[in-house]
């Protein structure tokens, strides 16, 4: 996948955006890293032609940056500076999300809360600091499901200070597209049934932009694999034939090296993984991967083809240590405020669904608390204090899995079903199975209005969004 190298900026590409700047580069710059000059990049948004299936079908028409699927791939170390500089090419406007950084508000991304949108043939310049290590990635917010439906996406590496030991660092980004027999992509964003169930799932899966057919692997090499869901809607369980995938860390934030329940890594849409992944087969050998989330509809994924080296090591690595912590405060349980967001609607779901027909409450199929949104810009569902610890219990009473993610903050998981969780994980995005309870625990000490919403985007759009005011 391609990397982005840094760019020194023109005069005018830096002027265009300077304004939106202004609240960024008046904040305190704390971390060590910050004296350093920020690294710049650039990023366009634009149409694009991409080989998605490959040979004998055509290249898919696709909305992409810097004319590939996923977009390039921005890596920086813990502690630095970013500077991008992104170009609108679009027909209509867009922005960037970096999800899972815990950015100042003004560079969230988020259209007529955080910015206005950047107009066709606008740009506008992103500024923050990376205060944690982790895999992140990026994407827009305006417009959604159908902007990151036809491509635009992209992975943000943010390396260790001490990385883990490995032979190869990967990174898969996942991606999910409805295409037809040409391989187009088909145009039937915002169908409103299919919203009200468990959003547009396509039929093409690929990784890093392209259908997979075999991963080559060395006998007795290790692995770290960072998975990017980046599809809009598609919910993934992948498990690994003959490994034993560890889980190292989870959203970004490190968590205690352990094998996934079951031997499946499952992700929601924006959840990320990383793997320490030891590749134990002989030389020769061929391993696949599946997809088997979906009862009945399991399919395999992609291959791993050992090649017919000789073994890289004739005994694996030590079991990988825990990875430093991040930076987040760690919230005060005991004097937490605890405050519930409820989820309803959608097809055979209780609430919009079951009070007024279809759609109910203004054509809108999910809400929160009773409110299903119109647009990124609302009155607060709630107002909380700078540097305050929360307990926020999402209640999911719909029939449909909701990956629900909260800007500008990461959060402990500390119970599920009012069982306290055996690794207290950090994430930002928690999937929250049907009729099913998620407790979050976490210190609002971003201040800001930060969306709270579901992100299968099908569900985002159709109202299962709230805004949580910091200040």
């Amino acid at each position: 996948m391609p990397t982005i190298s840094g760019l020194t900026l023109d005069r005018r590409s830096f002027l265009v955006g300077s304004t939106s700047l202004a609240a960024a580069l008046s904040l305190p710059r704390e971390s060590a890293g910050a004296i350093a000059p920020p690294k710049e990049f650039t990023l366009s948004a634009a149409p694009g032609r991409v080989p998605l299936v490959g040979p004998p079908y055509p290249e898919t028409d696709v909305w992409s940056y810097d004319g590939s699927v996923p977009g390039p791939e921005i890596r920086v170390r813990q502690g630095e500076r970013l500077r991008i500089a992104v170009n609108n090419r679009l027909s209509q406007g867009t922005t960037i999300h970096w999800h899972g950084v815990r950015v100042p508000n003004a560079m969230d991304g988020v259209p007529h809360l955080t910015q206005e949108p950047i107009r066709a043939g606008d740009n506008f310049v992103y500024e923050f600091d990376v205060p944690d290590a982790g895999t992140y990635w990026y994407h827009p917010h305006h417009h959604s499901a159908e902007q990151v439906g036809r491509g635009l996406s992209g992975a943000l590496i943010v390396e260790e200070t001490e990385p883990l030991q490995v032979d190869r660092d990967l990174v898969w980004v996942l991606g999910d597209w409805r295409l037809a027999r040409d391989a187009s992509i088909v145009g039937d964003f915002g169908n409103r049934m299919e919203a009200t169930m468990a959003g547009r799932i396509g039929n093409t899966v690929t990784i890093n932009g392209r259908v997979p057919n075999t991963i080559r692997v060395r006998s007795g090499e290790r692995l770290r694999l960072r998975l990017i869901n980046a599809a809009p809607a598609r919910i993934f369980g992948l498990e690994f034939a003959g490994h034993r995938p560890l889980i190292v860390a989870l959203d970004g934030q490190p968590i205690e090296p352990h094998e996934p329940p079951g031997g499946r890594v499952v992700l929601g849409p924006a959840m990320r993984a990383d793997l320490v992944l030891d590749m134990t087969r002989e030389p020769g050998a061929t391993t696949a991967v599946i997809d088997s989330f979906y009862r009945d509809r399991a399919y395999r994924l992609v291959d791993f083809a050992y090649t017919d080296e000789p073994r890289l090591r004739d005994h694996p690595l030590d079991a990988p240590s825990r990875m430093r912590a991040n930076t987040m405060p760690e919230p005060d349980l005991d004097n937490a405020e605890r405050h519930i967001a409820t989820l309803e609607g959608g097809m055979s779901g209780r609430g919009i669904m079951g009070m007024g027909g279809m759609m109910g409450m203004g054509g809108m199929g999910w809400s929160i608390n009773g409110v299903s949104a119109i647009g990124h810009n609302m009155r607060p569902m709630l107002s909380l204090a700078r540097g305050r610890s929360y307990i926020l219990s999402v209640r999911n009473e719909t029939a449909w899995h909701h990956p629900v993610h909260l800007h500008g903050h990461s959060f402990r998981v500390i119970a599920r079903n009012g069982k306290p969780t055996r690794y207290r994980e950090w994430l930002d995005t928690v999937l929250v199975p049907p009729r099913e309870q998620a407790d979050i625990a976490f210190v609002a000490d971003n201040p800001g209005d930060w969306m709270f919403h579901c992100h299968i985007l099908d569900h985002q759009d159709g109202g299962m969004m709230a805004v949580i005011r910091v200040a």
